[in-house]
């Protein structure tokens, strides 16, 4: 389990972009991840929200916030990769 939580800079940059109406939904479902991780160190950043988030760092038009929000998301996702 994750002992990880959002810090308050990546919170803050997370609810400046769920708050922005030129967000894609990518970047709203990681920085929704990040948020709801705010003070949850039980929390685990889900699959669909750990893709989302890698999405968001990977595309030039992001943002610094929506970045900053991305990271935190991707740092407290799960370890371990599916066996395919």
């Amino acid at each position: 389990m994750g002992k990880k939580v959002t810090g308050k800079k990546a919170g803050s940059a997370a609810s400046k972009t769920l708050r922005s109406k030129s967000t894609g939904k990518t970047t709203k479902t990681s920085s929704g991840s990040a948020l709801s991780q705010r003070k949850a160190p039980k929390k685990t950043t889900s699959p669909r929200a750990a893709s989302a988030a890698s999405k968001t760092l990977r595309d030039g038009r992001t943002s610094k916030a929506s970045k900053s929000a991305a990271g935190s998301t991707l740092s407290q996702r799960e370890k371990g990769r599916k066996k395919r």
